[in-house]
């Protein structure tokens, strides 16, 4: 499933202003799925202990149930272009509502571990659904003057749901007297938690009804009047819609659909290019940012944090996150991508290596040194921001940009396996590496920030500017 992005005409498919307040509603109702996304992937995080706590299981087994999601991500990512394909992009985003409500009501009551472990897979798979949807609609359905702006609706949405899923879950923790398994609406505070999430879920489904399907999909299946009303809605009537439409159709027959084969060759297997997208996705994960997003709260709880404040500090990284994304989408396009990722790597390195420093001291009487307690805190704010203003928006606009157009889709599909493999080690490999050695940890974490500036120094060239026809 791809999108119709081409180069505005002049005179010509640009909203009138009397219809974007329209288009920003249909964008922001797709842009939900985003949100869900960010809200599933990090709600977990108010849960981990007490989950810990009520099977008795040990930190190899609790890394797995929390990193289980992402097999349903990764199922979810690479099927849901082939159903939007063939029932379209409205029913995906229903069918992955539905997922996302039964995931959200079967982890709040789960019977055992394996239970709650199936239950995060379905949740995963609406997540991979999600990912994939969202920003190929809004780019399916924005008039083209608008397409980056409003595109930029989907990371917008997934940094505040993963916001809101921090404060959900610093409220219930406080409502529940800083107990994760304190009573709390008849359960324990950790699955109204993971329950809460039910009320989005039914949101976006409901705001499913409320918006048009793709015209792209529509022309695909011979729908060509109902495509023509969509795009009067979205683009005005100052358009040559019988132009637009043959304009869709020459371009959805005109497409090459790039296979695996077309990724092979260099010295090592793949061509070079592609090994630079699956280097972006993995030092992207390798730096260790969803340790922040999936683990923070059992982090600062490990060294001394007291159990409402540790959730509360996850609330504040996840502002960070969402201010460092505001930065990012300012000045992408005015920096570059590449100096961004650039002062981001070296802003990393710093907020890493001094939580590694921090983490080194030994415990006193359970929590670390005061002044090492500021530092570590102040370094994985000072690290969240510097991530999000780069490699979090930096790397998906590469990959979307950096391959040539004869391979784009197949480049994307490895990168983007690349980045989900990188995700499930280092979500699946935190508990027992804390245990460990927790400074230890974090120095691996620092090693590749580090790695990641002369990699993109070498081997990562600028986009900005350049049309796409010009990747090579």
């Amino acid at each position: 499933m791809t999108s119709t992005a081409q180069a505005p005409q002049p005179g010509a498919r640009t909203a009138h202003p009397d219809h974007l307040g329209h288009v920003i509603f249909i964008a922001a109702a797709a842009a939900m799925g985003g949100f869900l996304f960010g809200y599933d992937s990090s709600v977990i995080n108010g849960a981990v202990e007490a989950i810990r706590d009520r099977y008795d299981i040990g930190s190899a087994a609790l890394a797995q149930v929390i990193a289980i999601a992402l097999t349903g991500w990764a199922i979810g990512a690479a099927t849901a272009g082939r159903i939007a394909d063939r029932i379209g992009r409205i029913r995906c985003m229903q069918i992955a509502a539905v997922l996302f409500t039964i995931s959200a009501v079967g982890s709040a009551l789960p019977f055992a571990l394996w239970d709650l472990a199936f239950w995060r897979i379905v949740g995963g798979f609406a997540i991979g659904m999600a990912s994939v949807i969202g920003p190929a609609y809004i780019a399916e359905v924005a008039p083209p003057a608008y397409r980056g702006r409003l595109g930029s609706f989907q990371q917008a949405a997934i940094v505040v749901g993963i916001a809101i899923s921090q404060l959900v879950n610093w409220g219930l923790l406080n409502a529940a007297g800083g107990d994760q398994r304190g009573e709390l609406m008849g359960l324990e505070a950790w699955q109204v938690m993971l329950g809460v999430m039910v009320i989005p879920a039914v949101l976006y489904g409901l705001l499913s009804f409320a918006i048009p399907e793709s015209p792209r999909f529509l022309i695909s299946v011979g729908k060509r009047q109902r495509a023509r009303e969509i795009l009067e809605e979205v683009e005005g009537k100052d358009v040559d819609f019988d132009a637009r439409i043959a304009e869709i159709e020459h371009a959805m027959k005109s497409e090459h659909k790039s296979t695996f084969k077309d990724l092979l060759g260099g010295s090592f297997f793949f061509k070079p290019i592609v090994w630079v997208g699956i280097g972006l996705s993995v030092f992207q994960q390798f730096v260790g940012i969803n340790v922040a997003f999936y683990y923070s709260s059992t982090l600062w709880q490990s060294v001394g944090v007291d159990p409402t404040d540790s959730f509360f500090y996850s609330f504040t990284t996840s502002i960070i996150n969402i201010i460092g994304t505001v930065i990012a989408m300012i000045f992408v396009d005015r920096v570059g991508r590449k100096p961004l990722a650039l002062i981001g790597s070296v802003g990393m390195v710093i907020g890493l290596g001094l939580e590694a420093w921090a983490f080194s001291y030994h415990l006193v009487d359970g929590k670390l040194p005061a002044t090492q307690g500021w530092v570590a805190l102040i370094a994985a704010h000072i690290f969240v921001l510097f991530f999000a203003l780069s490699w979090g928006v930096v790397v998906w606009v590469f990959l979307g940009e950096m391959f040539p157009n004869r391979i784009r889709a197949a480049a994307l599909g490895v990168a983007a396996a690349a980045q989900w493999i990188a995700n499930w080690a280092i979500t699946a490999s935190f508990p027992s590496l804390a245990d460990w050695n927790l400074s230890g940890t974090y120095v691996i974490y620092t090693v590749f920030a580090a790695l990641s500036i002369p990699f993109v120094l070498k081997f990562v060239k600028e986009t900005k500017g350049k049309a796409l026809e010009e990747m090579g």
